[in-house]
């Protein structure tokens, strides 16, 4: 019972951290070689890329352990005990999120305008809302 309750949170936890109507690119995951391919990522590009997944994935590596140690904590907690749990885990989504966004804005600074207008133009396709650049595209 309390098991099926923890998952119950987690999963509703999971999908609306995730729900957002933002437009990720998504570096560091499995669709790299994509991007690469999609915005014609010259050798610079993919370099950059590439180091900024490895850092998404070795800051998030930390925020995955925490998550991990608190569902091995409170296996078996209470009812109340999960609900304080499940508001923690959420932070920690959040912030796996808030590093990918970090990221992406930081990948799309280095697009040039017509990789950047391109990828606008895939955001509204799927009625997604572009993020703008830590860096203006025009201003490299």
């Amino acid at each position: 019972m309390i098991k099926t309750l923890l998952n119950s949170f987690i999963l509703f936890f999971a999908f609306s951290a995730y729900s957002q109507m933002d437009c990720y690119l998504g570096i560091g995951g499995k669709d790299d070689e994509t991007i690469k391919k999609v915005f014609k990522l010259d050798s610079l590009q993919v370099e950059k890329m590439r180091n900024w997944g490895a850092e998404l994935k070795y800051r998030n590596s930390f925020l995955i352990n925490q998550a991990d140690n608190l569902l091995k904590r409170h296996e078996e907690s209470s009812p109340e005990v999960l609900m304080t749990m499940s508001h923690q885990y959420k932070k920690l989504l959040d912030s796996m999120q808030s590093n990918l966004r970090m990221l992406d804005k930081r990948m799309l600074g280095i697009f040039n305008e017509e990789q950047y207008n391109l990828y606008v133009m895939l955001c509204n396709q799927i009625a997604n809302s572009p993020l703008y650049p830590t860096v203006p595209v025009n201003e490299k």
